[in-house]
């Protein structure tokens, strides 16, 4: 009786918690309508961009989101995620712009990595920043939160990058009070992130809560898989380089993010559903991002990609 108590109590403040999360997002949306004039919604078809979009919803319903959602498509997502990409902007009624890396690729802009732990990842930010430049964005609402990597952990919920899309994590405006500033100069933009206070046990109770679809890959499957490095990667694409050596095993596994397919290593599980994954990450001691081996590359190796103008 007294372990049913306490489950409740826990339970109830964590829907107390999430509530008043949703609450500060609703307003940051409605901020960043009010004070911007071409906003838009940065899309991977993973859970805290798919959360957003609920928010999105919330925040401007009955009517429809009043911006778009953009997608910088590295060529090497899951198709899992670009399956779920597109039947969702369909049944929303929204619009979808999609940017290609290979693009750049192809006209020699940027030079594609080679070897064992070649990614795509990095290669996103120039064609990130000529998708700002073309469509004239100048807030662009991300998914990303403090409780991800600690370079994230310095920005600002409205975070201003200069006309070359640079960000100086020196020089960021004080929020006080849930005051957001949205003055920039001539080229400037900024970057908005509503879930930037929650925790990935945040999202995945928000998800629980409102009864979000979201991709498979979340939860576990029977995957071919190999073993590199202490990371589990997946073997179903030549798009994840392999050595010969390497025996392909077929294993139960989920992906705690989801990125570009050759820097996202899955992990281990037994979690076929939201509430069973809740479970596993509330006994987690390893950060979802734990699995991203981009992040590996130097102890400074997101805070350098966020200075160049990255997500």
């Amino acid at each position: 009786m007294w372990f049913t108590y306490l489950k409740n109590t826990i339970m109830n403040q964590k829907t107390i918690q999430v509530e008043a999360l949703e609450s500060e997002a609703i307003y940051i949306f409605r901020e960043v309508v009010a004070q911007f004039e071409k906003p838009v919604l940065l899309f991977s078809g993973g859970k805290d961009s798919i959360t957003l979009v609920r928010l999105a919803q919330k925040a401007f319903f009955p009517a429809k989101i009043p911006f778009p959602l953009l997608h910088i498509d590295t060529g090497h997502n899951f198709p899992e995620t670009i399956e779920f990409r597109d039947r969702l902007v369909k049944e929303l009624g929204v619009d979808l712009i999609v940017r290609d890396v290979q693009d750049n690729i192809n006209s020699g802009r940027v030079k594609e990595e080679t070897g064992r732990y070649a990614s795509r990842n990095m290669l996103q930010t120039e064609t990130l920043l000529d998708a700002i430049e073309e469509f004239s964005f100048d807030a662009c609402v991300g998914g990303a939160r403090r409780d991800e990597e600690k370079a994230r952990a310095k920005e600002r919920i409205f975070s201003v990058r200069d006309d070359f899309g640079q960000w100086d994590e020196k020089n960021q405006r004080p929020e006080v009070f849930d005051m957001l500033n949205g003055r920039i100069d001539l080229g400037q933009n900024v970057r908005v992130f509503p879930i930037s206070n929650w925790t990935e046990l945040d999202v995945w109770s928000y998800i629980k809560k409102e009864d979000i679809e979201i991709p498979s890959i979340y939860f576990a499957h029977k995957r071919k898989t190999f073993l590199r490095d202490g990371f589990i990667w997946s073997a179903d694409d030549a798009i994840v380089y392999r050595d010969k050596e390497e025996a392909v095993l077929e294993r139960m596994v989920r992906f705690r993010t989801v990125g570009d397919m050759s820097c996202t290593a899955a992990v281990l599980s037994n979690a076929v559903d939201i509430a069973k994954v809740v479970e596993e990450i509330r006994d987690s001691s390893i950060s979802e991002r734990g699995a991203r081996i981009d992040d590996k590359r130097s102890e400074a190796a997101m805070e350098k990609r966020k200075q160049q103008g990255y997500f």
